[in-house]
């Protein structure tokens, strides 16, 4: 018979702190890795102006739509009034057109009108009869062709003369127009040359005029500078003057003093220490280096003693680090045995149950025997 080994107190809790280990890793596995939360590095400020100017860009690409539309919409609307407009003249065109023909060009109203009248009939005498000697006479026969021949040829002469008047009217009337309009732009171009003209007058008039006030204001200008250029002058000497008579380069000594007090000169005026006070200022210089080198030597020391502070709290904590490193090494490889002694002891119960306790194993024919009638 199999035995077991069984877990103890040492184990349980070995167990468990790896447990919750593995807890804690999955945990910060899925806050690292989600998106969502984390916030290492992003430039929240450069991501919120980017998403701002691709909402401007896309508010001037709709505003840009929007004028778009609206023009095309304009044009549009333009385009259909001046279709309206075309389509009115047209029909107005037809209109006028349709009552010229109805006035002036009926079929009635037409030169040869009386060769296919269908009325010619009715309008002439239709008789039969006999003459002797001529042979019969039938209906539609004309009795007076040759008066007609000549009437229509007098209408004809009528109409050649009438077109020839016609024409020779329309070639005055073309060359009256021409005319008119040739005198027309001899008119304007004689105008325009003649406005040309005024427009140039009154461009060098007043070019004159600038001309003349610019020569004004130029020698106007030269003189104040002139004036300005002595009145300097006069400062510049009066200036030397007083700085050559004055305090400070006369050296006097009661003109650096200040009201703050006798160790508080004027800069703008101090023209320097005295022999005493130099001396008592090289001598505070030299105690301040030497408090200076005292400070340093006094600094390098404690830097030694940190240093030295430091080497020794690194040696203890190597060595703990050591420490913690051959115990967590002995740890891992009790887990090691551990878990080589659970696989051995694994691998041997499944072999009990594979040839002991599930040793016969049921076949085909076991599972055919079913389902073969109604119940």
């Amino acid at each position: 018979m199999l035995k077991f080994q069984t877990a103890t107190k040492e184990d349980l809790k070995l167990a468990a702190s790896i447990q919750r280990r593995r807890q804690i890793d999955a945990e910060r596995k899925e806050r690292i890795f989600n998106p969502r939360f984390r916030k290492i590095g992003i430039d929240k400020e450069f991501l919120d102006k980017q998403v701002a100017e691709k909402k401007q860009q896309r508010e001037l690409e709709q505003a840009r739509e929007s004028q778009l539309d609206e023009n095309l919409i304009r044009s549009s609307k333009v385009a259909l009034l001046l279709e309206k407009e075309q389509e009115e003249e047209r029909r107005n065109i037809n209109k006028e057109i349709e009552h010229f023909r109805q006035q002036y060009q009926r079929a009635e109203q037409r030169r040869d009108f009386d060769l296919y009248d269908p009325t010619a009939l009715k309008k002439g005498d239709v008789h039969l009869s006999f003459e002797a000697g001529f042979g019969q006479k039938f209906a539609g026969e004309d009795d007076n062709a040759k008066e007609r021949s000549k009437a229509q040829k007098e209408e004809m002469r009528w109409w050649i003369e009438k077109q020839k008047n016609e024409r020779m009217q329309a070639e005055r009337e073309r060359e009256e127009a021409e005319k008119a309009e040739e005198a027309a732009v001899i008119s304007r171009d004689k105008r325009a040359m003649a406005l040309d003209q005024m427009e140039r007058d009154c461009r060098r008039r007043l070019n004159e005029a600038t001309a003349q006030f610019n020569r004004a204001l130029a020698e106007e200008q030269k003189y104040r500078r002139h004036c300005e250029a002595l009145q300097e002058e006069e400062d510049k000497k009066a200036d030397i003057y007083n700085h050559v008579t004055g305090d400070f380069l006369t050296e006097a000594k009661e003109q650096a003093e200040s009201t703050h007090g006798p160790h508080k000169p004027l800069a703008s005026r101090y023209k320097g220490m005295t022999a005493d006070e130099l001396r008592v200022f090289r001598e505070a210089q030299t105690q301040q280096l030497k408090e200076i080198e005292k400070m340093r030597l006094e600094e390098k020391q404690r830097d030694k003693e940190w240093d030295r502070l430091m080497n020794t709290q690194a040696e203890i904590a190597d060595s703990y680090q050591r420490e913690i490193d051959r115990r967590r090494t002995e740890i891992k490889k009790k887990i090691a045995e551990e878990n080589l002694e659970l696989a051995q002891q694994h691998k041997s119960h499944q072999n009990y149950l594979n040839r002991v306790l599930y040793k016969n194993k049921p076949t085909a024919a076991f599972f055919e025997q079913f389902n073969r009638d109604a119940r």
